[in-house]
């Protein structure tokens, strides 16, 4: 690359698995539990296989975080484009589903369902919340990355949370 020119914008992202024990024993017998990291983030992950599949229930598996990732890059994208248009979002929630198609080869995830709910302020336009969910929707760097579709359905309510 000469000096003029430039590489491509980029953002990259490591993480680091580990995982001890032994399959000598054959398939049913080895820990399918394993920790991950993601510097600069300091927490760890205690990763599992689905209960399904001889994992740990306790733990989050590969599939969920799949889904966590697309249901809050859709937030992040929504709450970006919700400041930039001047819009006040004072509540966001999700309830993201998917499932594991084993008649599917190979074996994949279907469709990821983001039921998000979110509160705005009083008086504004519902029209533009719903423009700004789709675009949000769009510039999803995750739901672009992934060959299944991921399905936003938004419900939105107006005025403050009210405590009970």
């Amino acid at each position: 690359m000469s000096q003029l020119q430039t590489a491509p914008p980029s953002h990259p992202y490591a993480t680091r698995l580990h995982w001890a024990g032994s399959t000598g024993g054959g398939l049913r017998s080895y820990s399918r539990d394993h920790v991950a990291t993601a510097a600069p983030a300091t927490p760890v992950v205690e990763l599992s296989a689905d209960s399904a599949f001889r994992g740990d229930p306790d733990r989050l598996n590969p599939e969920q975080l799949v889904v966590m990732a697309a249901s809050s890059c859709q937030m992040l994208s929504f709450l970006g484009a919700a400041a930039r248009a001047g819009v006040d979002v004072l509540a966001y929630d999700d309830a993201a589903t998917s499932h594991l198609d084993l008649t599917a080869t190979p074996a994949r995830l279907g469709a990821i369902r983001l039921a998000v709910t979110v509160r705005v302020a009083a008086g504004t336009d519902e029209t533009l919340v719903q423009e700004l969910a789709e675009q949000a929707h769009h510039a999803c760097y995750v739901a672009a990355s992934l060959a299944v579709p991921v399905e936003v359905a938004l419900t939105v309510l107006f005025g403050a949370v009210t405590v009970g």
